[in-house]
């Protein structure tokens, strides 16, 4: 008998735990705002927004952010 995943997830969802991720949006966005001013590219969010960064900016400040978040915030930021 296979185990079933409860009444309105996925069974991947119940597998793993997730990591504790920004319990607010305001969180999240003073996390990418500083993710951003770390990793250079605050000027250009500034200048032309969110939507204006490349695949690749908004990549590295996702990574940014989850290296940030998996350390904890006792830890160094994810700066190298």
């Amino acid at each position: 008998m296979s185990k079933r995943a409860a009444p309105g997830k996925l069974k991947w969802q119940t597998l793993g735990q997730k990591q504790a991720g920004p319990a607010t949006e305001q969180e999240r966005l003073r996390c990418k705002t500083q993710a951003a001013q770390a990793l250079g590219l605050w000027e250009k969010v500034s200048a032309v927004g969110w939507g204006g960064l490349t695949a690749a900016e908004a990549g590295r400040i996702g990574g940014w952010m989850t290296r940030h978040r998996r350390r904890g915030p006792g830890e160094n930021g994810g700066e190298r």
